[in-house]
């Protein structure tokens, strides 16, 4: 007998919002007096300290791995992408995986030997320590699951109840054939990204039964901003060899600083130094493509482990702004080994419905503008579910060549945010 192809479908969306004006951060009058936020910061702080280090190796090496894929695919392209976005709209799922489709993500995603019961728990301290970072930085995560009403009744109580408890997910029930919902789950989304991403959601697919959405909103200040009259026009050396003029920011200060085999690489903390930009510059002789490939756990933490501070620094970097969508990582996926959670025949979703489920789709948006104040950006996943030693004299960094960059919470060690930069100037 031949068996009949699945009809239910489940979406997920990660979204995310990197947010840093070109102008003063704005204190708001009615914030909590000083003493009360200093101790929503001790809070923060202590939550971010407790995160299980096994999270965030798990989370680092799949940021790294599907980086990796991704920087391949594009090739010459700029990317930007939020692997912790990606990470937590597949987490969410992975609560209704079952049998090998269960088996095959947790590889994807690094899990290990942990429980779903402690992947829950510590991505629940993980979202709680990325609030209240900072007066000058804005961080929030915000987690929604859209179920269409007619198959409401078939959703497993206790996988809903472990998103809303462990994912401070929104729970909606909307009618799928209303032209009005697409609208409206976009305006959810443009809410939690500050309106930079305001349309993931077009038509909905009349088997698509589930929406699981991530958004992650950011703005931050340079501890150390960039002296806006300093910047002027400056030769950018791409990797065919022609050269492109850009808004080159320049400043001297007090830095950490790595100098690696083959690159050089500088922090640029945010607000009150918990939250950084890692900025690293292959040397000329390797390529970034090179750089990005022999990146893995142990060379990341040997790295991120081995910057000091310099005094007096002097730095160059390009200002630059990246609009970048992938409206795909169906394919980035499977490589890395998920293959099983697309498959209409073959996937097992049952821990979120009595009834056959697979992903239909995973997608990407991203926006990050760096300027001399600080980092502007925005960054959308949707997935889609069908039922070293410092040189003397003082070095200078200056990125004039193609680069890759992370930003990270330097508290609990989780990569927020990673991009390569090819060129500057294309957007």
């Amino acid at each position: 007998m031949i068996k009949q192809s699945k009809s239910r479908k489940i979406v997920l969306t990660a979204l995310i919002v990197l947010i840093a004006f070109s102008v003063g951060f704005i204190v708001n009058e009615h914030l909590s007096p000083r003493n009360q936020m200093i101790d929503a910061y001790a809070l923060s702080d202590e939550k971010a300290n407790s995160v299980d280090r096994n999270l965030v190796s798990s989370n680092t090496k799949f940021a790294l791995n599907i980086f990796k894929e991704i920087s391949i695919e594009e090739g010459s392209k700029n990317v930007f992408i939020s692997p912790l976005s990606i990470s937590i709209a597949l987490s969410m799922t992975f609560n209704g995986a079952e049998g090998t489709t269960k088996d095959a993500m947790a590889r994807v995603l690094q899990f290990g030997n942990m429980s779903l019961e402690e992947i829950n728990q510590e991505y629940l301290n993980l979202i709680e320590s990325l609030k209240n970072v900072d007066k000058h930085v804005q961080l929030s995560i915000a987690n929604s699951i859209w179920i269409r009403d007619s198959f409401k009744p078939l959703v497993k109580q206790d996988f809903q109840q472990r998103v809303e408890d462990y994912f401070k997910s929104d729970v909606f029930t909307r009618d799928f054939g209303n032209p009005q919902t697409p609208n409206e789950i976009n305006a959810w989304l443009s809410n939690e990204t500050g309106g930079k991403i305001d349309k993931m959601v077009d038509q909905i697919d009349p088997e698509l039964v589930m929406f699981l959405i991530n958004a992650i909103y950011f703005k931050g200040e340079w501890l150390t901003s960039f002296n806006e009259t300093a910047t002027g026009k400056g030769d950018f050396h791409l990797s065919n060899g022609s050269v492109v003029k850009v808004d080159m920011m320049s400043t001297r200060g007090n830095f950490s600083y790595y100098e690696g085999e083959n690159f050089r690489a500088a922090r640029f903390p945010y607000g009150r130094d918990k939250i950084a930009m890692y900025v690293f510059l292959p040397n000329r002789n390797i390529t970034l493509d090179l750089f990005i490939d022999s990146l893995n756990l142990e060379a990341w933490q040997r790295y991120i482990s081995g910057f000091r501070l310099i005094e007096g620094l002097e730095v160059k970097f390009p200002k630059f702004k990246l609009e970048y969508g992938v409206k795909r990582l169906n394919d980035v996926l499977e490589k890395l080994g998920m293959e099983v959670a697309f498959d209409p025949f073959h996937a097992n979703f049952r821990g979120i419905a009595p009834t056959d489920l697979f992903i239909d789709f995973v997608d990407h948006m991203a926006v990050i503008e760096v300027n001399e104040k600080g980092t502007v950006a925005a960054a959308a996943t949707t997935v889609g579910v069908s039922l070293t030693a410092v040189p003397t004299p003082t070095p200078t960094f200056v990125v004039d060549r193609p680069f890759f960059f992370v930003i990270r919470d330097d508290r609990s060690g989780t990569i927020l945010f990673m991009g390569k930069v090819v060129d500057p100037t294309a957007t």
